[in-house]
């Protein structure tokens, strides 16, 4: 499977009052791992949109390990890949590594969704396409 790394440094902002990195920020790393990854398959997320027509890809769910806190300073380096392809949905597995370590791992499912022609105002799981279960499957970083 095709894996994004990128490094980011962790902001005063980003943090609690405990000094920590305040849970939700996680998934917007993960979104943004998320985006990076596609980037990296030659998948960029506005124009893959456009020309599928979908909505998006939301999560449906996700799940999430803290084993190390993050803080003030801290490097960290997202690893993605999507380890699981279903009709419409894929499983992503982010990784956070602070130096060596494992701070944080999360799993989320995704659904690949348009608007839904039946019923104005919904939306629909479409079936995920080859193509882009073809990039986000190939070998190499």
């Amino acid at each position: 499977m095709l894996v994004s790394e990128r490094r980011f440094r962790v902001e005063w902002g980003d943090c609690d009052p405990a000094d920590i990195v305040f849970y939700p920020n996680y998934m917007v790393w993960f979104d943004a791992s998320m985006t990076s990854l596609f980037a990296l398959a030659g998948l960029p997320l506005p124009a893959l949109f456009a020309s599928h027509k979908v909505v998006g890809i939301p999560v449906v769910d996700v799940k999430v390990k803290f084993l190390a806190p993050s803080r003030f300073g801290d490097e960290l380096r997202a690893v993605s890949t999507v380890t699981e392809f279903g009709r419409s949905s894929f499983v992503l597995r982010h990784q956070f590594f602070k130096g060596d370590t494992l701070a944080v791992e999360g799993f989320e499912t995704r659904v690949w969704t348009a608007h839904d022609p039946s019923a104005p105002g919904r939306l629909k799981s479409q079936p995920l396409p080859k193509e882009i279960i073809d990039k986000l499957s190939a070998s190499g970083k």
